[in-house]
């Protein structure tokens, strides 16, 4: 190993630095790995020097952060993520980042430029919450690069991101959830809205969902996939559940169970008619043709008319699932079997999302225990 300790300072600010030369295009240049502890700079210095030694030298000096952003979104993130992911990133970078900051040299980049970015986002009309996504996306690049001593510290760190106002709960009652059903039957997606309020599932899970996924024999479905939209909305694609616990197994209620067999009849008949035009692509609720269905269309054309037929109020799809869990906890069914039915990826999360629900069982704790030990 090279001997590296007359290369190691430290630095007024509490870092380590380490030197060492390596010879581009240009020139020998000086470069330097940065870190809190020594031996963790030393280490990164050996390495640094080896790479030099092999010729392999990185000049780093003249990148921008649109290059490096680039870089990141092409050789990190594209394969690793879910499509969804990369496409919005990319969208917010490309629209948002680039344009304000692409040719600030990385090295340059500062918590100011991007304090002044999002403040000029927010002053030009975009909401708090996208702001926050921008600030979680140029956040996790600039980790990176530290990582890689393309940068000693994250700007990001010293930004204060604005928090997005918490979209209000509205689930329905069990007065209202039935009203939505009774004015759903016959409806061509009315299995579909048994199945959000029965089981929870999410919207993209209900789109995605293909029948070799369900069992009506054994009344229950798996979650393998979800449908979500890409380039801004432009386009819809399968892909990966939202996380691990997404991947679940869902047994179904009986009116479940029946709302599907009659879905699955009607589709036969759709498949059958118009047979040059069907898309057969195995999916359980599709277009009319046999297309996934656009989350959007599914909202405006479907949800919000069914909901005035019901004479419900406005509520989000979303609402649907909060629905099924508030129901399913009103009548004292155990957390935990809430979570694994929703897929939340920790009982914490569905303690915290329902958590009005759980005070409201206050009394029936105190009735049991009476009832305990009378």
């Amino acid at each position: 190993m090279p001997a590296t300790g007359d290369r190691i300072t430290k630095r007024n600010d509490g870092l380590f630095q380490g030197m060492y030369t390596a010879q581009t295009p240009d020139g020998p240049k000086r470069k330097y790995v940065y870190g809190r502890k020594y031996g963790e700079v030393q280490k990164k210095l050996a390495e640094a020097m080896g790479d030099v030694a092999r010729g392999i030298v990185f000049d780093d000096k003249n990148l921008t952060v649109g290059e490096y952003m680039h870089r990141i979104l092409e050789d990190v993130q594209r394969g690793s993520v879910r499509e969804s992911t990369y496409s919005r990133d990319k969208y917010l970078l490309a629209n948002h980042v680039k344009p304000a900051l692409g040719r600030v040299k990385l090295r340059n980049l500062s918590a100011m430029h991007l304090q002044r970015l999002y403040r000029d986002k927010l002053d030009a009309g975009l909401s708090p919450a996208t702001v926050q996504k921008m600030h979680h996306v140029i956040h996790k690049a600039l980790s990176q690069a530290v990582r890689w001593d393309l940068i000693a510290r994250n700007p990001a760190d010293a930004v204060k991101a604005p928090s997005p106002a918490t979209e209000e709960m509205r689930p329905l009652s069990a007065d209202e959830a039935r009203r939505l059903l009774d004015a759903a039957k016959g409806d061509r997606l009315e299995a579909l809205y048994v199945l959000a309020v029965h089981t929870g599932m999410r919207r993209g899970e209900l789109l995605g969902l293909k029948w070799s996924d369900v069992d009506l024999e054994n009344a229950r479905l798996s979650i393998r996939r979800t449908l979500t939209r890409t380039d801004n909305g432009k386009r819809v694609a399968l892909g990966d559940p939202k996380t691990k616990k997404s991947r679940r197994t869902i047994p179904l209620t009986p009116q479940a169970v029946e709302a599907l067999r009659r879905h699955l009849e009607r589709q036969l008949g759709e498949i059958e008619i118009p047979k040059h035009l069907y898309e057969d692509q195995g999916l359980v609720f599709t277009t009319e043709t046999g297309t996934p269905i656009n989350p959007s269309n599914l909202r405006q054309r479907s949800f919000a008319p069914l909901l005035k037929r019901a004479s419900l109020p406005h509520i989000r799809f979303h609402d649907l699932r909060h629905t099924c869990a508030t129901l399913l906890l009103s009548k004292a069914v155990h957390p935990k079997f809430v979570q694994e039915l929703l897929g939340h990826a920790t009982i914490a999360i569905t303690l915290d999302t329902y958590s009005h629900v759980m005070l409201g069982m206050g009394d029936q704790t105190a009735r049991a225990m009476e009832d305990a030990l009378s």
